[in-house]
């Protein structure tokens, strides 16, 4: 019987990430450069960022992912323009995915705000195993699923996106598309895993209210059009530098989260995530933590940290 649960609920999952190859997020606004190149070096300051998401705690086989972010205004080519890398290892069951990502963008003074026209070039790597071990060290089910290559595998392909990111005094708006060239691994005599262009939306507003308050509703959108998914989410932030707030997947999540920002530049950030999905029985939600750090080298200034406003 416990098989059998196990079975439908590992065909739910598949499901689940077949409809959405990307890994999911929460804190979506500090994880802009893992999705969108036009946001590197917006910020005009070094940006050293590391994320750690922990999915469906106590499920087997449920997806971890470990993401580090830097960018920076370096002026390569002229004064506007940002260069940034993006490393991403995730795991979910079977398949482990890393990537390196090289981004660059371009940035514009578009009336009151700055436009970041960016692409992004990488090489991702996918091991895909025919089954996994449970913490006890048994072995979990093999799927007979042709799909699932008969024994360990591993490829790499190259990867390409695009993205504009515009950023004003009060509010932002982000539009990506990744993996355009849609890469494809092959294995074996007929099998192949074919990774679908992912379409990215992001907009927020902030508003002022009393006290050093700030209120700011936004809105994460995302497909890779045959699915799609969205993300609701309202912040309340003091002083622009401590905040919490809550959030709303239709369909997979309610999310909770909170974090405070430094005055020396460091940033952290908790969120967690409430299954509300049909495996919502058989975990105890996610969880992800962020880290991030940002400085200034520019010697013709005096070294002072200034905040960074994100939305």
């Amino acid at each position: 019987m416990k098989r059998t649960i196990l079975l439908g609920l590992l065909l739910i999952v598949s499901m689940v990430t077949r409809s959405q190859q990307d890994p999911q997020f929460s804190q979506n606004r500090f994880n802009l450069l893992t999705v969108n190149p036009g946001c590197a070096g917006a910020s005009g300051l070094i940006n050293a960022a590391l994320l750690n998401r922990f999915q469906w705690i106590g499920f087997p086989g449920a997806p971890v992912t470990t993401v580090f972010n830097i960018d920076a205004a370096l002026g390569i080519i002229g004064k506007n323009d940002g260069l940034g890398v993006s490393i991403m290892n995730d795991v979910i069951g079977y398949e482990k995915n890393v990537s390196v990502t090289l981004n660059y963008s371009w940035q514009k003074q578009v009336g009151s705000g700055k436009l970041g026209s960016g692409v992004s070039m990488g090489l991702m790597n996918k091991n895909m195993k025919p089954g996994w071990s449970g913490t006890d060290g048994s072995d979990l089910i093999n799927l007979s699923d042709p799909a699932i290559p008969a024994k360990e595998i591993n490829g790499i392909v190259a990867d390409i996106g695009a993205g504009f990111y515009f950023q004003q005094s009060n509010y932002s708006l982000a539009l990506s598309v990744k993996h355009i060239n849609q890469p494809s691994f092959s294995y074996e005599q007929n099998g192949s895993y074919s990774i679908k262009r992912h379409y990215y939306f992001m907009g927020g507003y902030n508003i002022k209210l009393e006290n050093e308050f700030q209120m700011t509703p936004s809105v994460f959108f995302k497909t890779d059009a045959s699915a799609y998914q969205t993300d609701f989410n309202l912040t309340l932030t003091y002083d622009q530098r401590i905040w919490g707030g809550l959030g709303y997947r239709p369909g997979d999540a309610v999310i909770f989260q909170l974090g405070t920002e430094l005055r020396n530049g460091v940033r952290f950030g908790y969120a967690y995530d409430l299954s509300t999905s049909p495996i919502s029985k058989y975990n105890s939600g996610s969880h992800e933590i962020y880290l991030s750090y940002s400085f200034s080298i520019d010697k013709r200034k005096t070294h002072k940290y200034r905040s960074i406003r994100f939305l």
